[in-house]
């Protein structure tokens, strides 16, 4: 029988997780096990100061150190600079996280974006579909993580050229990105926390989860009422 994330919950021991490392080379493995490559769609340039933040924060996570102090902005640092670098890593990371799973998100599977019976995400964009429009989880991941690649590869959007702004916008743009990736982690763990189980990759996902839901809280991206989906597990994965 295929374990509920609310089955996970109850029998979790509190406290015990598995080793988060083992978990991604895990993870990972079934990846690049498959025809298709899920590749990160960006990378920061060498010697540039996003680059350096980026850095900054990827020694923080891995120095074990706690992941809400690992999310506050460092002393002197721009916060649209520290933003643009998370919304970058969650994307390749939160993609890649999907990717793992594709092959068993179909439209058969699941012909709606939904997170449970009660709530379903329609995608709405500026070319195909001006129209909120009820489509299959793939279809709207597929659009969604182009949607992503298409804006932070915009100079206009994230400029990466010393000495240009963000655009008065920026944040409001990333609110809209981490919204719509929230949704991909509603979907990953209501519908297929099976198959995060089978991979062993339930402590890689949480832990990103985790960073992901601390940096959300931190400067107020993302709308209390769409956490709602995830809330039980959320109070006691976050605690």
């Amino acid at each position: 029988m295929l374990l509920s994330l609310a089955g996970y919950l109850q029998v979790q021991a509190p406290g015990h997780q598995p080793q988060a490392q083992l978990a991604m080379a895990l993870c990972l493995k079934q990846v690049f096990a498959k025809d298709k490559t899920f590749r990160p769609r960006k990378r920061f340039e060498p010697g540039t100061q996003r680059f350096e933040l980026y850095k900054k924060a990827q020694a923080s996570l891995k120095s074990g150190l706690d992941l809400r102090s690992v999310v506050r902005l460092p002393p002197g640092e721009n916060i649209d600079d520290w933003i643009a670098v998370h919304v970058v890593d969650f994307f390749n990371r939160i993609n890649l996280i999907y990717g793992t799973m594709a092959e068993r998100c179909s439209e058969t599977s699941c012909p709606v974006m939904a997170g449970g019976p009660r709530y379903e995400y329609r995608w709405q964009d500026e070319r195909q579909y001006r129209r909120p429009a009820k489509l299959s989880a793939p279809r709207y991941m597929a659009l969604l993580m182009d949607w992503i690649e298409g804006l932070i590869n915009d100079e206009e959007v994230f400029p990466t050229r010393v000495g240009v702004p963000f655009p008065k916008n920026f944040q409001q743009v990333c609110t809209k990105i981490l919204t719509r990736l929230f949704r991909v982690f509603v979907h990953v763990y209501i519908h297929h926390f099976d198959s995060i189980l089978s991979m062993g990759a339930e402590a890689h996902v949480n832990t990103c989860y985790k960073h992901f839901y601390y940096f959300i809280r931190e400067f107020s991206l993302v709308d209390q009422r769409e956490l709602e989906p995830l809330r039980e597990m959320t109070e006691r994965i976050c605690h």
